[in-house]
């Protein structure tokens, strides 16, 4: 492995200029980092390929893009073939896929993907978190030894390190050689990064495997999870620049993405056809385009102690069925959705009384809020059945697909192919249906699962202060148009703190907007600052779901600010939040980044005005607009106004 960062043109000198020096004390030949290091070849770090050895035996290259490198062992029972694709994006896909040549069974205790980064990639970045917390960043320096992060959850986990950074130190948003990698998988699995006093560093990441959980028959083969890794000169918003639009041509959203209501924080348990046609219209009247029923509706679940499994309508509570809300809701102009967590199965339920060989692990430990597990390589047929039925008789047309624990077993890998599998069954029967991935929050935001989903939901609280945090972080993987993002009630439901309409609506507005929140208890004034805000979304909805993501590095930690620009420049919004107490009376200017150096643009407010502490304001907002080139914007900036904490100013900006 010679090189992975900038490109370096169309020459590339001969193979042995980049031989190196050999060191005392060494093994007696230049070490090399090869694609499959290991003690054979001197390489005394972790290794790739956690038991055997094996050596090259040839590459080609199928088209332009792919490189295809294979390896066997001595005795020429095992072979591991790598596949190496670099996009036009710039970004690079690896993975492996070891076969088992011989006659016996093979065990596989382990195979990840290593990639080299240079000396100067001495700061980490990787991510941590819990429940409604999801993706806080944390930096450190990479010294010599490992640094691993590893799930055990089953899912990424609220904790996922999500994407390993390694870079010049101090890269920020819009400076920095960084290298980046993240792996496309939904279940356990490590990620790393490694200093090694022979002189190399690497990032490596791979599926957490357990002792006999990977065991190949003769002629059988195993395929890695695709390590997707990224290389930017210009910190972290030149990551977003390469893989946003990679994963929006890979795994494309379905546009223009629809202004959803959900209704678990309106009724929650408290199902009524009443009450949910009630919101349904107040819904309707605000601009909603899809109305999504959550937990509740199927036979016996009052609570979330029961019922998990039985994925029949609960004639009880709905004696016609959902006919008699879905005519509702299509009739005031919307599509439907629906919320299953078909993973898990409550103790108390039919199906668990029917089948107990169904529970993961016999049900072994605790139950995680009063559910378990359920085994998908035995309840698939049984589940793609009921699922279909359901999408059958009603006109479903979005699945918020939910999973709201951890596995705690081992050899969970199985249940994470399965799911894929399920997944992939379901969409092939009904591939006009929307699915969404929602994992208690954004335990379960990865790129594997995003080939067979279509939204994630990006956390459960909708705190507008923790989910400035949250989707700014999450944004640097996953387009705005994959996260779902909700207003909220003006005290959130997780964190008990209220907040300004204005920057809950800020917040909200970019991605897949929503609305979690009881629309019929709203006053007149704030519905009409709602709809005014769905009408602003659907206007700027073009630019927001296929523009260029852009956060400035701020120097006082109170103020965010973020933006998307038209991939063409000639249009952006951008939003400056204060999460806090500036440090001084007169804050940063407001420096735009993105924008093209030599136009002239207009820069206006719009949306909720904030709440401002001050005197007078501003010139140029007093004004109601400026008009500047990009290059003053992003050099110079402007005045901002001063916001007081927890609120948010929306600048619409416009080729003049």
């Amino acid at each position: 492995m010679l090189h992975w960062g900038p490109g370096l043109g169309d020459e590339l000198p001969t193979e042995d200029v980049f031989v190196p020096a050999v060191p005392p004390s060494s093994i007696d030949v230049p070490l090399r980092l090869s694609l499959l290091p290991s003690l054979a070849e001197g390489w005394t770090g972790r290794p790739s390929l956690s038991a055997g050895e094996v050596r090259l035996i040839g590459a080609h290259s199928p088209d332009d893009n792919t490189v295809l490198v294979r390896h066997a062992s001595a005795d020429a029972t095992q072979e591991v073939t790598t596949e190496l694709e670099l996009s036009p994006e710039g970004v690079l896909r690896v993975r492996h896929r070891v076969t088992n040549r011989g006659a016996g069974e093979l065990p596989l205790p382990g195979l990840d993907i290593l990639l080299p980064i240079p000396d100067e990639a001495s700061e980490l970045l990787d991510f941590t978190g819990l429940w409604s917390h999801e993706r806080r960043p944390q930096r450190a320096p990479l010294r010599h030894g490992v640094w691993s992060r590893e799930s055990r959850h089953g899912r990424p986990g609220h904790d996922d390190a999500f994407l390993m950074a390694a870079g010049e130190p101090g890269f920020g948003f819009r400076d920095g050689r960084v290298w980046a990698v993240h792996l496309a998988w939904s279940g356990d699995k490590r990620i790393w990064a490694e200093r090694s006093a022979l002189g190399y560093g690497v990032l490596g990441a791979g599926e957490l495997l357990s002792p006999g959980e990977i065991r190949l028959a003769p002629g059988e083969s195993y395929e890695t999870p695709w390590l997707v890794a990224v290389f930017s000169d210009a910190g972290l918003d030149g990551l977003s620049d390469r893989l946003h639009p990679w994963i929006r041509a890979h795994s494309p959203a379905r546009l223009p993405r629809p202004v959803v209501l959900n209704t678990w924080e309106a009724v929650y348990f408290d199902h009524d056809l009443g009450v949910l046609s009630d919101l349904a219209d107040a819904a309707a009247s605000v601009g909603v385009e899809r109305f999504v029923l959550d937990d509740g509706w199927f036979a016996g679940r009052r609570d979330d102690r029961r019922a998990l499994g039985d994925w029949y309508v609960d004639s009880s509570v709905w004696p016609e069925g959902l006919h008699p809300l879905i005519a509702r809701v299509e009739k005031a102009g919307m599509d439907f959705g629906l919320w299953v967590e078909p993973e898990m199965i409550s103790p108390d339920s039919e199906l668990a009384a029917a089948h107990p060989d169904w529970i993961l692990d016999g049900g072994a430990g605790p139950t995680w809020r009063r559910q378990r597990v359920l085994d998908l390589t035995k309840a698939h047929d049984h589940l793609l059945d009921r699922l279909s039925a359901l999408l059958t008789e009603y006109p479903i047309a979005y699945l918020k697909w939910d999973h709201n624990r951890d596995l705690l077993t081992p050899h969970s890998g199985r249940q994470t192919r399965a799911l894929y599998r399920l997944l992939t069954a379901l969409r092939a029967r009904f591939p006009h249906v929307e699915i969404e991935s929602c994992a208690s929050g954004g335990a379960r935001v990865d790129l594997g699962i995003l080939e067979l989903v279509d939204r994630f939901w990006t956390s459960d609280t909708n705190d507008p202060l923790d989910r400035q945090s949250i989707q700014r972080w999450t944004g640097v993987l996953i387009p705005p148009e994959y996260l779902g993002g909700h207003l909220g009630a003006a005290t959130a439901h997780v964190t008990g703190r209220t907040s300004a309409l204005g920057l809950r609506l800020a917040t909200a507005l970019f991605g897949s907007a929503g609305i979690e929140w009881d629309l019929t208890a709203a006053g007149a004034s704030e519905r009409e600052q709602i709809a005014a805000w769905i009408a602003e979304h659907k206007r700027l909805r073009p630019l927001l779901h296929s523009g260029r993501v852009v956060r400035a590095d701020s120097p006082d930690p109170a103020h965010l600010l973020h933006g998307v620009v038209a991939q063409d420049r000639g249009h952006a919004v951008f939003a400056l939040v204060t999460l806090g107490t500036p440090r001084a009376a007169l804050p940063p200017p407001i420096r735009l980044p993105g924008l093209d150096p030599d136009r002239r643009y207009r820069i206006r407010p719009i949306g909720v005005p904030p709440r401002t502490l001050q005197d007078a304001p501003p010139r140029w907002l007093a004004a109601g607009s400026a008009t500047l080139t990009g290059r003053v914007l992003a050099e110079v900036g402007l005045p901002a106004p001063l916001l007081t904490p927890e609120q948010a100013l929306l600048l619409e900006v416009s080729r003049h």
